[in-house]
């Protein structure tokens, strides 16, 4: 047995609580080098005499990765505090595991054993329950629509007339969002997430210049009024972008800081490094990458976290928005997010806290900072599966698996999963012009553990590479739109919505793959059923075996509504067209 790889810790992703009195712990071992593993749990009072009541319970084995086994157990103790350890087994060897290391057998001093000492409410992670079963939209509010030409900037150009700029402008506004409800409604929307809306230079608004105002190119305060209740009628929520990473070069408090240097009574609002304040050739002050037009704010100021949290509650208050997303959320101060966090959720208990990270958000998930991260991840081994041939199934199946045991089950079910945004090339452009790819990428979607997002217009085959050629001008003529792709996408979540187990009810664990394997395969289970999704990544007619827990059950692939044979010998067979795929639900 590789001791070196085995691995607990009682917190965060190896020990959370799923509910107020269940207890999930989860035990790492060196990959497919253990035969099983038995959680020795008990009371940390109970004894008889001096022997410590106990009771042994297996666990489950989770998934694979390219280093790893992982084991997973769900517990209620009834007092909701537990001392424990893992009894693990491979050949003729058994060792118990516990705080202090190795034993050869349950030790007289409890302590050696890890320990839960209480299960308090507070640290159960709980973000809102409306989110996992919510399809979000993302709309760059320049690019959507152009409903009322009269609030055009100056230069504005007819729509879709030009390929995208980093400075040109097309007139895009609120009350275009307005007018496509109805478009949102039909395709599945039950979520809108919009990218910053607030009085800004440049076309992304990423910038601001004022936080409590809306860019005057987008509208007023009362078109958002509207455009929030009209999305409520219809079943949206709508979230807002907030940058409290940093303000805009036209930000007054940094305008007051460059024409008056240190005798500035905001000079503390921003990370100036010495004066006087320089912008070129680069700037003397923190700034967003190398952005001198972008100057990080200090949040650890109490003047800025104060400024800050005024507007997080504004918009709430004002304009019952139902989410914040938070941009370059892991450079703000963590006890500026607490705060954030318990003012806001102060307003609106229910209310959806995304934060932009882009790599192991562990930290920020503990609740009382974020409700999800945007799951890059996620969006990178989707793209490297289906789009760029660049890992197989297999692999593919260790990089999700390691993801998704980097945090609890019940974060999982809220990841912010997308495939494109206004960042990263369209997923069109991605696949190289292959539409079958793409709408195999939006089957894994709408059909995978947490809330999925789609980028405004990937749902209708728009393409455009890297910012500024991800964002152009929505096409709404029917006929340049992939309308075959818009079904597509408009059944899958269709689908997601009357099949709770897609809309992560349940568990999902990938069905193993070997190294040869053409297809992805995992399984969406409760109690009364399971929904396995198999998916062809290859360009080339695939056979896929069905695994023998399938055996002679009934079971229907919810696609085609066709009935599907399954063998009482485990030896059923799906035949997938080149990218094709099969979500066939067992009962």
């Amino acid at each position: 047995m590789f001791r070196e790889a085995i691995y607990h810790r009682p917190l965060d992703n190896y020990a959370y609580l799923s509910k107020e009195d269940e207890l999930h712990l989860r035990l790492r071992t060196k990959k497919q080098d253990v035969d099983s593993v038995t959680l020795v749990h008990g009371d940390p009072y109970e004894f008889e005499g001096k022997t410590w009541i106990f009771e042994e319970t297996e666990m489950e084995k989770t998934g694979t990765d390219a280093l790893y086994d992982y084991w997973f157990i769900s517990v209620k103790p009834p007092l909701r505090r537990v001392r424990y350890g893992f009894k693990i087994q491979s050949g003729d060897e058994t060792i118990l595991y516990g705080e202090r290391g190795f034993a050869e057998d349950i030790p007289a001093d409890i302590g050696f054993l890890f320990a839960i000492p209480f299960m308090h409410p507070s640290a159960l992670f709980q973000a809102p329950e409306w989110v996992k079963d919510t399809v979000w939209y993302q709309i760059f509010p320049e690019r959507f629509a152009n409903g009322d030409p009269d609030n055009d900037p100056e230069g504005a150009l007819a729509w879709g007339s030009a390929e995208p700029e980093r400075d040109n402008f097309f007139g895009g506004d609120l009350q275009g969002v307005i007018d496509h409800i109805g478009y949102l409604k039909e395709l599945g929307i039950t979520g809108v997430y919009f990218t910053p809306i607030f009085k800004a230079f440049s076309n992304h608004k990423y910038d601001t210049i004022d936080y409590l105002e809306i860019d005057p190119a987008f509208g007023t305060k009362e078109t958002l009024k509207e455009l929030v209740r009209v999305c409520h009628e219809n079943g949206i929520k709508v979230m807002l972008d907030a940058v409290f990473n940093h303000s805009g070069f036209y930000f007054p408090q940094f305008q007051d800081v460059l024409e008056k240097g240190e005798k500035s009574k905001y000079k503390d609002w921003f990370h100036l490094w010495e004066f006087p304040v320089k912008t070129k050739p680069l700037p003397n002050y923190d700034t967003f990458g190398f952005v001198a037009e972008m100057p990080k704010l200090n949040t650890e100021n109490p003047e800025v976290s104060d400024y800050l949290l005024k507007v997080g509650r504004y918009w709430i208050e004002e304009f019952d928005i139902d989410g914040w997303r938070l941009d370059v959320a892991n450079e703000v101060s963590p006890e500026f997010w607490k705060l954030f966090n318990k003012e806001v959720k102060k307003i609106k208990p229910d209310l959806y806290v995304l934060g932009e990270i882009w790599h192991d958000s562990m930290p920020w998930l503990r609740g009382g900072q974020f409700d999800a991260v945007m799951n890059y991840p996620f969006t990178m081994n989707v793209l490297d599966l289906f789009a760029k041939e660049a890992i197989t199934p297999k692999q593919f199946v260790e990089a999700m698996t390691s993801v998704l045991h980097m945090y609890p089950e019940n974060v999982n079910a809220v990841a912010f999963n997308l495939i494109g945004s206004h960042d990263t090339p369209r997923i069109l452009t991605e696949c190289g012009g292959d539409m079958e790819k793409v709408k195999q990428i939006f089957t894994i979607l709408l059909t995978f553990n947490g809330t999925p997002c789609i980028y405004y217009g990937d749902e209708i085959g728009m393409d455009g590479e890297q910012d500024p050629g991800c964002r152009k001008c929505m096409e709404w003529d029917e006929d340049n739109q992939n309308t075959e792709l818009f079904e597509h996408v408009r059944k899958l979540i269709a689908l997601r919505k009357k099949e709770p187990l897609l809309a992560n009810g349940g568990t999902l664990h990938f069905i193993s793959a070997d190294a040869d394997d053409q297809c992805l395969a995992y399984k969406r289970s409760d109690d009364q059923a399971t929904i396995l999704v198999v998916l062809n990544a290859t360009d080339k007619p695939a056979k896929y075996s069905l695994p023998e827990e399938f055996a002679d059950r009934a079971a229907v692939d919810l696609w085609t509504e066709k009935e599907v044979a399954t063998e009482e010998n485990g030896s059923s067979q799906l035949e997938l067209d080149s990218m094709g795929f099969a979500i066939i639900k067992f009962s």
